[in-house]
Formats: structure tokens, C-alpha cells, sequence
């Protein structure tokens, strides 16, 4: 945990309009780890979502996040965000959304289990879908590249063994 995160934005539509999504990933479990949703797609976007995972997970310095080359996740403000975690960057080779392969897949299992056919007449309701369904996504949905457990358990259980290690 805590040695690779990645991070993208997706979009919501709603009848009040767009809702923007930012998440972190921690590649390890593939647990959504940090989340920001707002109006609009400026920096401050990732910058919380990045912030609510560090602020959760307090990563020790050396952690890589990649991401794609957004102007968000370029932007100086990020950047310096995340140097002083100790955080070092990393990103996606231009128009090339396989190097964030487990974010876009997060996208569609999102899109496909909460979004697809739904119509959200606020924000609100729409924050609220997708807040309980990423709750769902790291307690209860099981990943066949975690041998068919949930984010939570798969680490819970990685955690267990390291410390059974240590003993």
C-alpha cells in the first residue's frame, strides 16, 4: 500500500449539469483512496482528491502518482502539492489512456454499475449514487486481480500477513 497511486477526472451528467469527478487509486488493492466531485474541473479538483488520500493514508515519502497530462495534474499548483507529501509524479505517455489502465477501468465499472441509465436531476443526487457506490467498490466488490476479494479485505488480509512476518 501507499508505494503507487494514480489518479484521473470523469464527468457526471446531471440536469443541473456537468459533476466532475476526481479519484486516487492505490494501485496495490486498487482501493479508492481519495475523491473530490465538484462543479467545475480546475485544479482544486484533484488537488482534494489528492489531499483527502494523503491526509487518510499519510504515505510516507517516495510514493508515485500517475496520472494523465491534464492541465490539472500539471499545473504548478499540484505539482507543488505534491512535493511537499515527499509525492513523485508520474504520467501517461500523450494520447495514450492505456498507461492509467486501472483508473479508466474504475471509469467504466462506475459508469456501467451507477451512472449508465440513471438520470440525476441534481448534483446532489448524483453525489450521493456515486459516494455510495464507491463505498460499495472498496468493502464489497470483489476484483478477480485481488483472487476474488474487495479492496478493504485484500489489504486487510496484506496487512495481517505483514505483520504475521514480523512476529
Amino acid at each position: 500500500p501507499n508505494l503507487l497511486w494514480s489518479g484521473d477526472i470523469t464527468y457526471i451528467p446531471t440536469d443541473e449539469g456537468w459533476l466532475y469527478l476526481a479519484a486516487v487509486l492505490d494501485l496495490h488493492s486498487r482501493q479508492v483512496v481519495g475523491w473530490s466531485m465538484q462543479p467545475h474541473m480546475q485544479t482544486s479538483l484533484v488537488k482534494d482528491a489528492l489531499l483527502m488520500a494523503c491526509w487518510r493514508r499519510r504515505p510516507a515519502k517516495g510514493l508515485i502518482f500517475h496520472s494523465d497530462r491534464g492541465s490539472q495534474y500539471c499545473s504548478h499548483e499540484f505539482q507543488t502539492t505534491m512535493k511537499a507529501w515527499g509525492i513523485s509524479s508520474s504520467m501517461s505517455r500523450k494520447g495514450n489512456c492505456w498507461d492509467n489502465a486501472p483508473t479508466e477501468s474504475f471509469w467504466g465499472h462506475l459508469k456501467v454499475a451507477c451512472v449508465l441509465g440513471q438520470r440525476f436531476a441534481t448534483r446532489e443526487q448524483a453525489r450521493t449514487a456515486i459516494l455510495n457506490w464507491m463505498a460499495f467498490y472498496n468493502h464489497s466488490r470483489l476484483h478477480s486481480a485481488l483472487g476474488y476479494l474487495s479492496p478493504m479485505q485484500y489489504e486487510q488480509r496484506w496487512l495481517a500477513a505483514q505483520r504475521k512476518n514480523a512476529a
